[in-house]
C-alpha cells in the first residue's frame, strides 16, 4: 500500500499542530490535572472554533465527512502535547458508535451536542454484561473521563445501548489514576435502563476500530514529541565542554527512537487507511498499530527521562506527563499481549 498525505490532509495536519502547540501548553494541562482532567477552554475552542471535532463522522450524521486518516492526524497532534481533552471516550468511541449504529433520532438528538463539546460521553464495554430486556447489570472499571460524562454508550459482545449518567441504577465513581491528563472512573450498572442502538454490531466495530487507531496515533504523536524534545535538550546541555548530543552513545539512543517511531508511523497510517478503504487487512492492521505504537511511545518516554538526566525525573519537567500517558495507553482498550493474540488468531487460526 502506497500512502502520502493529500494537500487537504497536510493542511489539517498543520492547522492541528499549530492549534495544539499554541494552546495545549504545559501550564494549562497542569491546571486541568488539578481539576477534572479537562482543559475546558481548549475543549470549547477545539470543538467550536477549530471545528475539527466531527472530522471522523459522516456528513449525514452531522460530521465533516472525512475518515480515520484525518482523525489519526488530529489525534497525533493532540498526543504530541498530551492535551487534556476527552477526545477518546466522547468523540472517538461514543460518537463513532452512535454515528455507525444509532437510529436517525439518536443521531439527531445526541451527536450535535457531543460534537460541539456541550455534552461529554463515556464509553463502557463489558463483555459479561447481563441483560433483562432493556435493564442492564454490569459495568467497567476504567472509563475515560467517566466522571465528567452525562451519558454513556454501553456495549457488550452483541449489544449496544445509550444510558444517561443520572439514570436510576447508574453509579459513577471517579478514580485516582496515574495519568491525570486522562482521568478514569468506575461505572457500575444495577438494573439500569438502556436505550438500544439500532445496529449494535456496526456500532461496536466502528467504535473499537476508531479507538485503536486514535490511541495508536496519539502514541505516535507522543513518541515523536519525546524525540523532538530530547534532541532539543541534547543541543542545549553541555557536558565536558561539548553538547551531550555529540556523544556517540547518546546519538545511538536517539537513532533507535527515530527508527521505532518511523515504524510506528507506518503502522498507524496503514491501519487508518485500511479502515477508510474497507480493506480486508483493516481488522489486523488496527491491532498491529495499537500494540506497536503504544509500546514505541512507552520506550521513547522512558528514553526521554533517562536522556534528560536528573531534570527528567522532576515534577517540574513534562517528561513524566509523557511517561504516564504512554503507560496508560499501553493498557487502554486492550494491552499489547491481547492485541498480538488477536493478530495471531487471524493469521494462524482460531486454535491459537
Amino acid at each position: 500500500m502506497e500512502f502520502a498525505f493529500t494537500d487537504e490532509q497536510r493542511m489539517i495536519q498543520e492547522t492541528a499542530r499549530a492549534f495544539f502547540t499554541e494552546n495545549a501548553t504545559s501550564k494549562r494541562t497542569r491546571l486541568a490535572m488539578a481539576g477534572d482532567g479537562i482543559d475546558r477552554a481548549l475543549w470549547t475552542a477545539f470543538c467550536q472554533d477549530l471545528g475539527l471535532s466531527g472530522i471522523g463522522i459522516a456528513e449525514n450524521a452531522g460530521g465533516a465527512g472525512l475518515g480515520l486518516v484525518e482523525m489519526a492526524i488530529i489525534a497525533e497532534m493532540a498526543g504530541a502535547q498530551v492535551a487534556a481533552l476527552p477526545m477518546l471516550g466522547s468523540l472517538v468511541l461514543s460518537a463513532q458508535a452512535i454515528a455507525a449504529g444509532g437510529n436517525s433520532a439518536q443521531k439527531r438528538d445526541l451527536l450535535p451536542s457531543i460534537l460541539s463539546g456541550a455534552r461529554i460521553a463515556g464509553y463502557v464495554h463489558d463483555a459479561e454484561l447481563r441483560t433483562d430486556g432493556e435493564l442492564l447489570t454490569g459495568g467497567c472499571g476504567f472509563v475515560a473521563h467517566g466522571g465528567s460524562a452525562s451519558l454513556f454508550v454501553v456495549t457488550c459482545n452483541d449489544g449496544a445501548w445509550i444510558i444517561r449518567a443520572d439514570a436510576p441504577g447508574v453509579t459513577v465513581t471517579p478514580l485516582t489514576t496515574m495519568d491525570q491528563t486522562r482521568p478514569y472512573a468506575r461505572v457500575l450498572l444495577s438494573g439500569a435502563r438502556g436505550e438500544p442502538l439500532a445496529e449494535a454490531s456496526a456500532a461496536i466495530t466502528a467504535a473499537h476500530r476508531a479507538g485503536f487507531v486514535a490511541l495508536a496515533a496519539e502514541a505516535l504523536g507522543g513518541a515523536q514529541s519525546c524525540l523532538d524534545r530530547t534532541v532539543a535538550y541534547s543541543l542545549q546541555r553541555v557536558q565536558f565542554g561539548r553538547q551531550i548530543g555529540s556523544f556517540q552513545a547518546y546519538k545511538h539512543r536517539l537513532a533507535d527512537m527515530m527508527i521505532e517511531i518511523e515504524q510506528a508511523r507506518s503502522a498507524v497510517y496503514w491501519a487508518a487507511c485500511a479502515v477508510d478503504e474497507g480493506s480486508d487487512e483493516a481488522a489486523l492492521a488496527v491491532h498491529a498499530a495499537k500494540s506497536f505504537a503504544a509500546d514505541t511511545f512507552f520506550r521513547c518516554a522512558g528514553d526521554m527521562i533517562q536522556l534528560h538526566g536528573g531534570i527528567g525525573f522532576t515534577w517540574e519537567h513534562d517528561a513524566h506527563l509523557f511517561f504516564k500517558r504512554a503507560r496508560a495507553i499501553q493498557t487502554a482498550l486492550g494491552n499489547g499481549a491481547w492485541h498480538r493474540a488477536q493478530i495471531a488468531t487471524m493469521v494462524l487460526g482460531a486454535t491459537v
